[in-house]
């Protein structure tokens, strides 16, 4: 089992810097931020913005993962995006995950474009995905798709692709099938309910289609599995007992990775410093 924590862009770097710090000393193998011009869990809340925290995360750290939980279509265009992840995971010196989602509400909407269903949304990933992939594996990419379109995008000195994974987020079916059949790895939070069991069962019934795929795939050697603890009824971080209880349960399952929240002193992700502090002095078991 690996272990992540994310950490919300919403303090200056003067305040975050110490956490994304301490993140690496404790042992995480790797750490999340959010992508949002603003995130519906605190609309309120001042926010920064997320590529610019991952590279002055990777100034101040040298051994652990970073990553973007998620990227999403939201106000972004692959093309643009890929030339911001070649330069962050230079920085970062081949430390960065980049994991892309179908996005929502309030991003969805802030530039003024039309709101779409689910299911287009889902279209729109999609086609992002399959862009970003070739913009940053081919040079002079043409394209032309039904929400975005390159003509002769450069990426001189060869592919680097090989050194950014798209782990693809899915929850629904038909994002869970797209992510194992075309992602470097799978991200999920799982499906809204009031019960810990029911959303366990809920992740563990996801997570055996993506097996069965992934079964008949023979291109990849690895394929991880990352697992958003707090988005289940309870936050991982309550005791350590119940994080115990949790990452038990996600290894069971077969989840390689799991990804817990920095405490905070309000919800979302209300808990205890000290919690996450003795979960670190014990050590992350592996």
């Amino acid at each position: 089992m690996r272990y992540g924590i994310c950490i919300l862009p919403e303090s200056t770097w003067r305040e975050s810097r110490p956490r994304w710090e301490r993140a690496e000393s404790m042992g995480f193998d790797h750490a999340w931020t959010y992508d949002h011009l603003v995130w519906g869990g605190l609309p309120d809340s001042r926010w920064f913005s997320c590529v610019p925290t991952l590279t002055a995360a990777a100034a101040v750290t040298s051994r652990i993962k970073l990553g973007a939980f998620v990227f999403s279509p939201n106000f972004r265009h692959p093309a643009a995006l890929a030339r911001e992840l070649q330069t962050v995971s230079d920085i970062a010196d081949g430390r960065l995950l980049v994991g892309l989602g179908a996005g929502g509400s309030p991003d969805d909407t802030i530039l003024g474009q039309p709101e779409l269903t689910a299911p287009r949304r889902v279209d729109r990933l999609q086609e992002f995905t399959t862009l970003l992939d070739r913009t940053l594996t081919d040079d002079h990419v043409t394209f032309s798709g039904d929400h975005y379109a390159t003509v002769d995008m450069r990426l001189v000195g060869g592919p680097v692709r090989d050194r950014i994974p798209l782990l693809l987020a899915g929850n629904g079916p038909r994002s869970v099938r797209f992510a194992a059949h075309n992602g470097d790895g799978w991200i999920t939070t799982g499906t809204a309910t009031d019960s810990l069991d029911d959303w366990f069962a809920g992740v563990a019934r996801s997570h055996e289609m993506v097996r069965a795929i992934l079964a008949e795939r023979t291109d990849v050697a690895e394929f991880p599995t990352y697992l958003s603890l707090d988005a289940s009824p309870r936050n991982s971080l309550e005791s350590i007992d119940l994080f115990d209880e949790m990452v038990g349960r996600a290894e069971e399952l077969g989840f390689t990775d799991v990804v817990v929240h920095w405490p905070r002193e309000t919800e979302p992700y209300r808990a205890t410093i000290g919690v996450l502090e003795a979960i670190a002095a014990r050590g992350l078991p592996r």
